[in-house]
């Protein structure tokens, strides 16, 4: 599959806010942009199943459409612990009631809703870069919230250049991105040096998340070696809110916000 590059992004950045029909004045996103991690795209295991209850591996006949059908709808949207993913979706026309700016750098000047996040999450990203700061670590925001509407046409843009199976490969469908819950940002460098990119994972930036994060609630959200689980290729930029103890639990156990949801399941079943 042909990677984006950085400039394609910013080329596509203006048809889709065209083809969205936003601007800066209405906060809707540039939204390749705001789907960043795009120029490293989020490629599914073939023949894995990233479904939290499922064996790991799957029938070469279990198609894409099988996997739609057995979508579940998050009871608790507003949850900071939601697990929204490729078989899990936010309810339909969900948007977070407490999305705020965090005071944090930004890699870009535009006021676009891909600055906001839920407040919670805000206070804790401050946190998080303030502590960064102090060991020497500048950090600067890339990509946050992004609404349904925004995901749609990002969504449907990529099918119209690349075709569907390859879309579905690094682009979530509306209702199914992390960013619309208002928990998730991309993060960088204040350069944007590595933005969304493998090369990120080199970084200072990226190890120091990597180790620390969790102190402030932050998770790596799709780590190295867990693509079958998660459905997504490795992104260590990509930072997920869910509270201090369910984040040092992760770290401590090196699972993924889908195992710890497979064995709170399990528990509760005893």
């Amino acid at each position: 599959m042909n990677r984006l590059s950085t400039a394609q992004l910013l080329t596509m950045s203006a048809t889709i806010t065209l083809l969205a029909g936003c601007n800066v004045q209405t906060t809707k996103p540039d939204a390749p942009i705001a789907q960043a991690s795009l120029s490293s795209p989020k490629v599914l295991v073939e023949h894995k199943d990233p479904s939290p209850h499922g064996s790991g591996n799957v029938t070469s006949d279990v198609t894409e459409k099988d996997k739609r059908d057995q979508l579940q709808i998050a009871n608790k949207p507003d949850d900071v612990a939601v697990l929204v993913n490729k078989q899990n979706k936010l309810p339909a026309n969900y948007t977070p009631s407490d999305l705020v700016e965090p005071n944090v750098p930004f890699i870009f000047k535009e006021k676009e809703e891909r600055r906001l996040m839920r407040k919670e999450a805000a206070k804790a990203l401050e946190e998080l870069f303030n502590a960064a700061r102090k060991d020497g670590i500048d950090l600067a925001g890339v990509s946050g919230y992004r609404s349904f509407d925004s995901q749609k046409s990002l969504f449907t843009y990529y099918i119209s250049v690349q075709g569907e199976e390859t879309a579905r490969q690094y682009s979530a469908e509306p209702g199914h991105s992390e960013h619309q819950t208002g928990l998730a940002m991309d993060v960088s460098d204040t350069k944007g040096t590595c933005a969304a990119e493998d090369c990120f994972a080199d970084t200072p930036h990226a190890k120091w998340l990597d180790k620390h994060a969790p102190e402030y609630g932050f998770i790596i959200r799709y780590p190295k070696g867990k693509e079958a689980i998660t459905g997504y290729n490795y992104e260590p930029w990509h930072i997920r809110y869910v509270g201090t103890d369910i984040a040092r639990t992760i770290q401590r156990e090196g699972i993924t916000l889908e195992e710890y949801h497979q064995r709170k399941t399990e528990l509760t079943k005893k």
